[in-house]
């Protein structure tokens, strides 16, 4: 069983930047892939980044350039980095981690509040 700890968000403004942590409860470094998932109300979660056990990072449209996903195996933290951000960027934030058994972990989740 893991344990996912998300952490950073908060309300910014328009433009501004926020960076989310994501700690787990035991050691990622055998994991098939992490990823950030976000869900607004009445949406479905949807991803937004993933990291694979290899480092391949994948963004998805609307966030690249802008969103920069990382990987602490030594602290087994996953970052969210995020830029120039915008009032659609308003949702939870949730980290996820695929474990080698394809078994899928969630977070509690973090609101991103963006709005001036």
């Amino acid at each position: 069983q893991v344990q996912l700890v998300e952490s950073g968000g908060g309300l910014v403004q328009p433009g501004g930047s926020l960076r989310l942590s994501c700690a787990a409860s035991g050691s990622i470094r055998n994991a098939n892939a992490m990823g950030w998932y976000r869900q607004a109300p009445g949406a479905q979660r949807v991803i937004v980044a993933r990291i694979s056990r290899t480092g391949t990072t994948n963004y998805e449209d609307s966030v690249k350039g802008r969103f920069t996903i990382t990987r602490d195996d030594g602290k087994n933290t996953v970052y969210l980095h995020m830029d120039n951000l915008q009032a659609v960027d308003t949702s939870v934030y949730y980290c996820n981690l695929v474990a080698r058994d394809w078994i899928n972990y969630w977070g509690q989740g973090t609101q991103v509040t963006v709005s001036s």
